[in-house]
């Protein structure tokens, strides 16, 4: 499905910070984060909504989601997460993605009004996917 750019990035094609990868699922730093570490947890086959994944796939893709989700904190010295799945409304990519973003006491967060935070260059990302990747090696 050349048209979608999360299997564009799963190919290979595109670039993306990594922050996990296996057969089944990939995790990767939003290229329009709301806070640095934002990450997207993606099937690495396309199924376009959250009610497309297949039965066998929910417990393996929400646990990689909770792993990210508890890596965040530890490595970026956050307060919390936040997590979120858009189906079809609001969904920017026609290919399943759970957000997972850091969160911060008075970040600025509020409802579904997201500021962004641009990445200052590409070593920025990579380092941060860095310190999400060796939090989840742990």
């Amino acid at each position: 499905m050349s048209s979608c750019v999360f299997c564009e990035i799963i190919a290979g094609r595109v670039e993306a910070d990594f922050v996990f990868r296996d057969e089944r699922f990939v995790a990767f730093l939003d290229r329009s984060p709301v806070f640095k570490g934002h990450v997207l947890v993606v099937p690495v086959d396309h199924i376009p909504t959250l009610s497309e994944l297949p039965a066998d796939s929910i417990g393996p893709f929400f646990s990689l989601v909770q792993r990210i989700a508890t890596a965040l904190p530890v490595a970026l010295s956050a307060d919390g997460t936040f997590v979120a799945i858009n189906n079809v409304v609001s969904q920017s990519v026609a290919h399943l993605h759970a957000h997972v973003v850091p969160r911060r006491r008075k970040d600025g967060l509020r409802g579904f009004f997201w500021p962004r935070e641009k990445y200052a260059n590409r070593s920025d990302a990579t380092a941060i996917a860095g310190l999400i990747r060796a939090q989840l090696e742990t």
